[in-house]
């Protein structure tokens, strides 16, 4: 693997979504993760449905280009090996709820007197202290509290969990900049350093809309279906057989004639309550079911084929079957397929980021659970067949 992170070796102790994301996205780009779990139970992705062949599709999805070695970190003797790997890694990537490693003896102080050039990235619910510091968090629960469910959904309905799990991936994006920023001053500074990565600071931090907003006016944001709060037209219209999307920002005045030309509405050009997007906003109980009407008088791609020459900014609302089968996504490469041993051909979720030179890919299925066990052992520590059987037989890998 030539990625641009070949060379970097990161210990993966992390499990379900936000930790295996960040992982992912390392691997994709060419470090060389060891994902280590715990003996006979591993990481509770592995439970987790879809499965095809009793192999969970989930994990599958977020554990490619990954290692797989089993540790009872419970045990002297699996600390101790963990330590030793400690010795050569750049990077120790954990979410589990805050303490538990200072628990094990093998917490971010011990981890970087041995090794101080190290990376240790925690990622947690809350955070390293605070009055929620000791919370255990899933996507849901930071979802909630960190406001996004509340200017989700249909307006003056009910709380809505976005779709995707952003609440997690979120976290694992903003762990994976983390990582490589420290490894980025480590060239500089010789020195590792400890990232503390809460999931709900990263729902704040995505929010600086909605936030800066109401720090501005002081007026809550609410839900708004799938309007923006400041420009109209920006939303979902019903068609004869779909939906559409239509989106004029504020800075784009000249798409605002040439929609109402395609709509049949030649009339609102002119008028004054429509003339910028604040007014058209102001004044959109009185528009939005004028541009309804005459958008449900064709179909989604009629209109497409209509506006998109006009460089009026719009696209179809797919569903996920038409996602992975739009000629722009194809074109992309952002599905592809690999061979598995017990699976055969399947397909899943390429990376987005496409480079020039070093560019990364998936050059390996998610591991069995300990299945590299014995290679990673020999090659990185120089363990013999027989020390190897020996921590086999006693549990602790």
């Amino acid at each position: 693997m030539n990625g641009s992170l070949n060379g970097i070796l990161v210990l993966d102790l992390t499990w379900i979504l936000s930790g295996p994301y960040c992982t992912m996205i390392l691997g994709d780009q060419g470090a060389e993760i060891i994902k280590i779990e715990r003996p006979g139970i591993g990481d509770g992705a592995r439970g987790t449905g879809p499965f095809i062949n009793d192999d969970s599709v989930y994990f599958m999805n977020l554990n490619r280009n990954k290692f797989g070695l089993t540790l009872d970190l419970s045990t002297k003797d699996g600390r101790s090996i963990f330590l030793k790997l400690v010795d050569l890694a750049d990077v120790v990537i954990e979410n589990f709820r805050p303490g538990t490693m200072d628990s094990l003896g093998i917490g971010y102080s011990v981890l970087i007197e041995r090794n101080p050039r190290l990376i240790y990235c925690a990622i947690s619910g809350f955070g390293i202290g605070g009055p929620y510091g000791n919370r255990s968090a899933l996507d849901i629960i930071v979802q909630a509290m960190g406001g996004i469910m509340s200017i989700t959904g249909d307006e003056g309905g009910d709380p809505v969990r976005v779709g995707s799990s952003i609440g997690d991936i979120t976290a694992g994006l903003y762990a994976a900049i983390g990582i490589l920023s420290a490894l980025h001053e480590r060239t500089s500074s010789n020195l590792g350093q400890l990232i503390d990565l809460s999931m709900l600071d990263c729902q704040v931090a995505i929010q600086e809309n909605a936030i800066g907003r109401f720090l501005a006016t002081g007026v809550v944001p609410e839900a708004l279906g799938t309007r923006h709060p400041s420009a109209t037209p920006f939303q979902a219209f019903p068609t004869s057989d779909g939906w559409i999307v239509i989106a004029i920002f504020g800075g784009a005045s000249s798409h605002w004639p040439l929609l109402c030309s395609a709509l049949n509405h030649v009339e609102l050009i002119d008028d004054q309550r429509f003339e910028s997007s604040w007014e058209r906003t102001a004044n959109k109980s009185q528009l939005i079911p004028l541009m309804a009407d005459a958008l449900k008088t064709k179909t989604t791609q009629d209109w497409l084929n209509e506006l998109v020459p006009l460089g009026i900014p719009c696209g179809p609302v797919n569903s996920i079957d038409q996602v992975i089968n739009d000629p722009q996504i194809n074109f992309r490469e952002m599905i592809v397929e690999r061979d598995h041993d017990r699976l055969g051909t399947w397909k899943f979720v390429n990376t987005p980021i496409k480079m020039s030179r070093s560019q990364g890919g998936i050059h390996r299925n998610s591991p069995d659970l300990g299945g590299d066990s014995r290679e990673i052992l020999n090659r990185l520590l120089g363990l013999s067949n027989d020390e190897i059987d020996n921590l086999k037989n006693n549990g602790i890998i």
